[in-house]
Formats: structure tokens, sequence, C-alpha cells
């Protein structure tokens, strides 16, 4: 079993939106925010730019882009402001221990692929009491590529000792989750906790709106896909 990190347990968005707002007054530049982060989070994984320094290079550049010319120190002190609020704010959904205390008591090898850039996330992993339910834990920023990249997949099923096809795996974004698990021999489930959306769900995607909804899926439906 394969879990996504943020927005599939942690509810990501949310807090750092609010630190977002905290470091700018508002939220309304979320799509450039996370246009420029992706950006910058590609440039880590192609070994442009260091973990320690590419937040802060991240956040001048979104300045820059509202049309402020921060120095890398003014952006570093937002930065960390912003840092200390998005901490502040991390947040399980509730479904989420229901479903990993299952999961731990099926005997199932679980892993955490998360596409976060670099170990804060596995502080956050700690911090959230998540630690105790992952055998493996693999983040993009240390394996050196990213979901839907199938290597990022491949790796954590050697390290949870079975093959692709004997693994599902979870997650909140259609395409780099689902897609990209499914893509990589795996079963794609994509947790859409918005709700139906238009549109067929692609060939090989499960689709559920809660991780409550897994146990049950896991039994009655995959069970044989898996098999």
């Amino acid at each position: 079993m394969c879990l996504d990190v943020d927005d599939t347990l942690v509810d990501y968005s949310t807090s750092s939106r609010a630190a977002l707002a905290s470091m700018v007054g508002n939220a309304d530049a979320w799509s450039l925010w996370q246009r420029i982060t992706d950006e910058h989070c590609d440039r880590l994984l192609a070994g442009e730019l260091q973990y320690e320094s590419m937040r802060n290079i991240r956040t001048r550049a979104f300045f820059a882009a509202l049309g402020e010319d921060l120095d890398l120190d003014e952006a570093t002190r937002r930065e960390c402001h912003r840092q200390e609020v998005l901490a502040r704010g991390w947040r399980l959904f509730p479904d989420v221990v229901p479903c990993l205390e299952w999961l731990r008591a099926s005997g199932l090898p679980v892993a955490a692929v998360s596409n976060a850039s670099g170990r804060h996330q596995r502080v956050k992993i700690a911090a959230l009491g998540l630690s105790q339910y992952f055998d493996s834990v693999l983040i993009a920023g240390e394996v050196g590529c990213a979901k839907p990249d199938r290597v990022i997949f491949h790796t954590a099923c050697v390290g949870l000792g079975v093959s692709p096809h004997d693994v599902v795996h979870v997650g909140d974004r259609l395409h780099a989750d689902a897609i990209g698990a499914r893509d990589a021999g795996m079963r794609g489930v994509w947790l859409n906790r918005h709700g139906p959306c238009e549109g067929t769900t692609p060939w090989g995607v499960t689709t559920i709106s809660s991780l409550s909804e897994l146990p049950e899926l896991l039994v009655c439906e995959l069970s044989g896909a898996t098999a």
C-alpha cells in the first residue's frame, strides 16, 4: 500500500493558503505561488538548486512576479515567517488515523510517497504522528524524481518488497498519483475529496471521496485485481 501525504493525509492546502496570506496579506496569488513553487521544485530535482536555499529563492521570485524586488535577506525573513505559520497549521484529515490503523492491523506494508522537495516533509510526518504507520517514506527531493515518474513508484515497491502489480497507490492528484501509479503497473486510486466531477474516470483508476472508503475497496473490489 502506498499513500501520498499532502492533501491526502495532511490538509496541506488549507495551511499553505493561510501561510501565504500571512506573508502577503491575502491568498489571491495562490495560483501564482503554486506555479512558481512547481518551477523551483523542478529545478531542485534537476540539481540546479540546493534544498537549503530553494525556498528562499522561490519566495524572492514570487515577490518579483508581484512587482516587488526583494534582496535575499528580506525574502528569507518573509519565508521563515511563512514556514512558522505553515507548521502551526498542519492538520490531518479526520479519516486518516482510522484508515491507517486499519491498514496497520491488516498487516499490509505501507509506504508514504511524496513529491515534497526536502527533509521538512519528514519533520511534518513525525510531528503529526504518522511515522509509526509507514514501513518506508519516499520523498521526491531525496529520490531525485517525482510522481508521475514510474521510478519513484518502483522504488517504493522495492522498499516494500513487493511487485508493482501487488501495490495500490492512493493520492489526491489524478495525473501524478492515480494515473502515474497505473502507468507504473500499480493500481491507482484517486482520492477526490471534492466529490464527483464531470467526465469519465480514466481506465485503470478507481475514485474515492474519503479514506473511510478504502478498507472496503481493498477487501471487496481490489483484492482480485492485486492477487
